[in-house]
């Protein structure tokens, strides 16, 4: 308790220095923030350190993250930290095996936290526009939107499904031209973010919340703009974009691409512009997934592209898959063993569809 309130009460004192927050009341205070700008920087770290803790911890700092969020300066400060990572590991750990009836996997302190910690990723989602280092950290690894949209999908409370939804929303919409990215990197607006979340499936959980009757308008609001916006951005994508979308975010779903007519269609398209095989290195990678269905779709799909590519076998022994798929025969999951058999199979026999 101690904690919490001295951080909380530090975060308080040291924001009162922040440019952003000046008004005609006190600007003429003689408040220097460049002699806040270390104590910021150290408090922030702080609370960084809790947010990569699992446990307990994380709710010592919540109230004084909160506060941090209240200006602009302070918040630069927490993205540059890598705090729009940690918030979003932290809400993906609590989401994390939830099934069934969502509301009753949360008790009310939990829901209350996940409401704090993505109340505070919406916050910073204002920023996307005007800073790219901002847009930069919501892109890294996909967390941020896949954090987002198992929340939309868990929909633990309508509060907590309310700051995420307008969360996705603001990401959805932003744009790079106020602060573009420097020359050679890739854009990162609102059509990069859309084709994350499709990824994720926020399509399926999207059209969910369409049937249900909410009673806050701005949910509405936000499920009518998310869902038209998604279908405009899915239409303008093939088959073969939603695909390597999704492979490159890691956040592989059982689906219709994942199936023996795709990779009939596109077996060619895994060679990759440069022909680097990127697809297929990324899909290795995933072999080692701790998330057992990720771990078992990829061992599907490189047993099928070794099938319907020529030469594809050669390839993926290469690459090193048969090193990683092995030991995943004696794993403890029986689906995803059954798929690294059978991943296996199709790399060491010729002709695997003869004795499947």
């Amino acid at each position: 308790y101690a904690q919490k309130v001295a951080s909380m009460s530090l975060a308080k004192i040291l924001i009162a220095s922040c440019p952003s927050l000046k008004t005609a009341e006190n600007k003429s205070r003689p408040i220097s923030y460049a002699s806040a700008v270390e104590p910021l920087e150290a408090l922030t770290a702080w609370i960084v350190a809790q947010l990569k803790n699992a446990g307990a911890l994380v709710g010592l700092c919540i109230p004084a993250l909160t506060v941090l969020m209240d200006a602009f300066e302070s918040r630069l400060i927490f993205v540059k930290s890598g705090g729009v990572k940690y918030i979003s590991r932290q809400l993906r750990a609590a989401t994390k095996g939830t099934g069934g009836d969502n509301s009753k996997k949360f008790g009310q302190g939990s829901v209350q936290q996940l409401y704090e910690l993505t109340f505070c990723l919406w916050i910073l989602t204002y920023e996307l526009n005007g800073s790219q280092l901002v847009r930069s950290e919501f892109a890294k690894d996909g967390a941020p939107v896949q954090a987002l949209v198992d929340l939309v999908a868990l929909a633990p409370r309508e509060k907590v499904v309310r700051v995420a939804l307008s969360s996705l929303s603001n990401l959805a919409t932003c744009t790079a031209d106020e602060d573009p990215a420097p020359a050679g990197s890739p854009r990162l607006d609102g059509r990069h973010f859309l084709s994350e979340m499709i990824a994720c499936g926020l399509m399926k959980a999207i059209t969910l919340l369409r049937d249900r009757q909410f009673t806050d308008p701005d949910i509405v609001q936000d499920v009518t703009i998310l869902h038209k916006l998604l279908s405009e951005n899915y239409k303008e994508m093939s088959r073969w974009e939603v695909y390597k979308n999704e492979v490159e975010n890691g956040h592989l779903k059982w689906g219709s691409v994942h199936t023996e007519a795709f990779f009939k269609e596109n077996a060619r398209m895994m060679e990759g512009p440069d022909g680097d095989f990127h697809i297929v290195k990324v899909l290795i990678t995933l072999l080692s997934s701790r998330d057992e269905e990720v771990a078992a779709i990829a061992c599907y799909d490189l047993g099928e592209f070794v099938r319907h590519y020529p030469n594809g076998r050669a390839i993926a022994k290469r690459l090193g898959a048969k090193e990683l798929v092995m030991p995943l025969i004696e794993h403890e999951n029986p689906e995803l063993q059954r798929h690294a058999l059978q991943c296996v199979s199709k790399i060491m026999v010729n002709n695997w569809e003869y004795v499947k």
